[in-house]
Formats: C-alpha cells, structure tokens, sequence
C-alpha cells in the first residue's frame, strides 16, 4: 500500500479476529496481495473463533462444507456435514498453508480504534485479555492503513440468557451452550442424566441426539416448533464428482451447485411457502418413519413460514432418530417456574431435570463491540449505512464481515476479502492513502437485516448500520446478486460513491 517514510504504520493491514473470516482475509491477503503486510488480532488463545469457542457434545456446522469452505480451499470429503472438531481442522490447514499464524496475537482485544485524516492511519488500542476472553487493563497500541473488522457478530462472552422465576431454588445444574464445561462430555459423565434443553433452534436440535447418544434422557421444552430440514450427512453429487474431476473442480462444481440450492429454497420460501412446508414435511416424514411417537401438531408445524425464523437442519434425521429410540421427547409448553427437581409449566405438567441447557441464543454485537472515532468524533454505527454491505459511509479505511443470515457465512466472507483487495490495490494504483463510502443525503433507511423477525436478531439489530432501498448502500441476503453485481470481480471500485485521497501530510512530503 502506498506509504510515506513518516507515515509508515505498524502494519498496512490489521485484522481482528481469527475465526473463519479473519483466516480468509489473511489468505486472500496472501494470495492477491503478498505486498501487504498484516496481522490478525485474536482475543482468545487458538484460531477458529466460534469452533474453538463452542465445545457442546455434537457441535457441527449448519451449512454443508462445500459453501462454508474457503473458496480456494476444497473441502476434501463427501461428508457435507461436519463435526466442529473437523472444521477447526480444516482451518488450522489454510492458516497452515498460507503461514497465518506466524501474524497472530492471542489473547488480546481491541477495544478502541481512533482514525486520524492528516496521516491516513489506525491508531488501535489492544487490551490482553483474562481467561474468560475479557479485557484487562494491560493495553498496548498498533497503527494500520486499513483496518478489517472480522470479530463475527455476536458476543462472545455475554450470550442471551434470560433469568426465570425460581432458578435459586432448582439443586441441579444450569448450563449454556456458549460456556459448555469439560465434566458434562463423556457417556461416564452424562450417562442416566436427566436433561432439559430450553430452546428449539439450531444448538437445541445438534445437542440433543449428541447427549442422548452419551447415554442421556433428553426433553426439548419449546414455546413454539421450528421449521427442521432432515438431509443426508452426505453429498452424493460430490462423491461422484471427486471420483471423476480433479478436486478443485470437483469442489466448485458443488459448491456452486449447493449456492444455487440454498437460495432457491429461500426464494420459495419467500414466494411460494407452501411448496418448501410440502417439501420439508415429507422429508420429516421419510426419516420420523410409520411409529414417530410425536404428533406434528404442536410439536412440528410452526405457525410461521420457513426462514421467517432460522431453518433448522438434522444431518440424516438424527434429531427424529434420538425421539423414535425413546431417548429423547419434545414439549411444547411455556415456562412457569423452576423448582428443586426441574421446571413446572404453564399447563401444570412438571419436567424434572438433573440438568438444564438453557439455549437460548446469541446476542448481537456490531464490530466487537469497538465504537470507532474518525477525527475526534465518536461515530454512531447505529447511524451510518453500509456501502455493499463491507463499509460504511463516512468512515475510511474500515471493512468489515457480515454472512448471509440464510447460507453459508463464508459465501460472503470469500466476496468480502476478495473485494477489498481489489480496493486495496486501487488505493495503490492511485496513490490514494484512503478511501471512503459518502452517503448522499436523504437516503431511504432500512434495518441492516429484514424480514427476517428472529428474537436475537430483533433484539440487538437496531445497534448496527442502516441500508438502504438501491445498491450499493444495501445488505444483500443474495450470494448470486453480490457476486454477479455489488462485489463481482469485474464490479468498477472507482464507482463514484467511494472517495479516494491522499494525506496532507504525505501530500506535503
């Protein structure tokens, strides 16, 4: 990037955070950008972010490994579905081969990021943490030309958690998903256990086959159905292509065909709803098979459409399989209070409990948390719009990374980092030491993310920048309209919308 001696920063690139976005900026930075120095900012003490954090018995992804690997990196299996151990695996690879950890500090956060226009640079305040992943008050500073926001978007160390009438007095013990303890993994540990989950989302329906599968009874205690998709585990599509096509071919073969899947079922789910209930049940059906205990009404026919919620997904039916062995049961009641043994519902029906999972979500959190400054002047994200959903108007020099709330995360993340090297290299092509989106005035605000009224994300969505009615200042949930438009590889980044100058003080030089 283009530099002066008295304006040379710590580093061109500082990237905070090294879970699955912050890996693939490292790479792409490596890859299409080897003259850009970088280093990556990683409050806990190992890479992988949310599957080094998560440590629940059958942890796994949602999204099939075909679009939530790297672009660049084929997932080498025709296990579409995979353990989180397995992810981590796979990312400690790419870090591997494209010598990534090598720029990482561990165990540190940022909690300040102050911009400054007459040098063009970062001044990023890094706190170390403690054991729980917080900030400490040991603080040290680093200067950068661009800074890459990728700590995902969530907290990590304060998870929705609501109180409820009468835990005090319940004598087992109450757990969340998001801080699983080591004593509570093995069939020695959960064997007999009676456990309750409180919740029926994605974490509920992969921990309860898991811990029935180490010898527990489990109940799912849901105020009301989620929409659950019982798909194989494994891609035949990609176990005939990986026999007959070199790998990477075989890998972009299905990872675009499964990006084409995922949001053709969220089309219909938007335009026809029946058609993808008609399908999703069925698939139910096939795997619940002739003798399923449960009735479909209440406990699998949710009162809303799929994807106005979050879609579920058990990897060969494992969640029906956990309930037709007898290990596992669903109730769909509302919470009165607790108890000594357990929980007593609305309906007055009691469950009793040695263990309850309270999984009860995420809370949203914009940035990390970081509220920058620009020139002094603290800027309310909540205010500002993004610019193709990876910058935000008035504010130079910062990316960031936010999935699709609908597909696989790393679909966007791989547009994202491929963009902003391409807005890197603009930069240098120009002389230009910044750049920035500006908003023109009057623009239509929207939420960040809409139609889309699931608790956590309504919650908190509010903290985080406004879209608008027209690219480039909207947030797309379409991985075919970012990459054949908003972040598309032959996209004009001098587009008239992003400022390009050069620091007075290199200017003056």
């Amino acid at each position: 990037m283009t530099t002066g001696t008295a304006l040379q920063p710590d580093v061109d690139v500082l990237i905070v955070g090294a879970g699955l976005s912050g890996i693939g900026m490292a790479c792409h930075l490596t890859r299409e950008c080897p003259g850009v120095s970088y280093d990556v900012i990683e409050s806990r003490d190992a890479i992988g972010g949310t599957w080094d954090l998560f440590r629940y018995p059958g942890i796994r992804s949602d999204s099939d490994l075909y679009t939530f690997g790297f672009e660049f990196k084929p997932w080498k299996s025709n296990q579409s579905i995979a353990e989180g151990h397995l992810i981590k695996e796979y990312l400690q690879e790419a870090v591997d081969e494209y010598d990534v950890e090598r720029h990482v500090t561990f165990r540190s956060r940022v909690v300040a990021a102050e911009w400054d226009t007459p040098t063009s640079v970062w001044t990023v305040t890094i706190a170390r943490t403690d054991d729980d992943g917080k900030p400490t008050d040991d603080t040290t500073t680093r200067t950068c030309r661009w800074l890459q926001m990728c700590s995902g978007y969530y907290s990590y160390t304060e998870p929705y958690r609501p109180e409820f009438p009468g835990e005090a007095d319940f004598t087992g013990r109450i757990e969340h998903p998001q801080f699983w303890p080591d004593d509570l993994k093995t069939a020695e540990q959960l064997d007999g256990k009676k456990v309750v989950v409180i919740g029926s989302g994605a974490t509920a329906v992969t921990l309860i086959p898991a811990m029935t599968e180490l010898g527990a009874k489990v109940t799912m205690l849901q105020r009301t159905p989620t929409w659950i998709f019982p798909a194989p585990s494994k891609n035949p599509v990609a176990a005939v292509l990986r026999k007959v096509l070199p790998e990477e071919k075989a890998y972009a073969a299905v990872r675009k065909l499964n990006a084409w899947r995922t949001e053709y079922a969220y089309t219909t789910s938007r335009t026809k709803p029946e058609k993808l209930k008609k399908f999703l049940n069925k698939q139910i059906d096939k795997y619940a098979g002739d003798d399923f205990p449960l009735e479909r009404d209440p406990h699998f026919t949710p009162p809303y459409n799929p994807w106005d919620q979050r879609l579920c997904l058990s990897p060969d039916g494992d969640l029906f399989t956990a309930i037709n062995s007898g290990d596992a049961t669903v109730v769909t009641d509302q919470i009165d209070h607790f108890d000594a043994d357990g929980i007593v519902l609305e309906s007055g029906e009691r469950l009793d409990a040695d263990i309850i999972v309270t999984a009860t979500g995420l809370s949203l959190l914009a940035l990390g948390g970081v509220s920058p400054v620009v020139d002094g002047e603290t800027v309310d994200i909540a205010k500002v719009f993004t610019y193709k959903s990876f910058m935000y108007s008035g504010v130079p020099n910062l990316g960031t990374v936010f999935g699709y709330i609908n597909a696989s995360w790393t679909l966007r993340a791989d547009l994202v980092a491929k963009y902003t090297c391409r807005v890197l290299q603009t930069m240098d092509d120009k002389g230009a030491t910044r750049v920035m989106p500006v908003a023109p005035e009057g623009l239509p605000e929207r939420p960040y993310i809409t139609d889309f009224p699931a608790g956590y994300m309504q919650r908190r969505i509010h903290e985080f920048p406004k879209q608008s009615d027209h690219d480039p200042w909207t947030a797309s949930q379409s991985y075919k309209h970012d990459k054949n438009v908003l972040l598309a590889p032959d996209a004009e980044i001098d587009d008239g919308v992003l400022e390009f100058a050069t620091a007075p003080a290199m200017a003056d030089a």
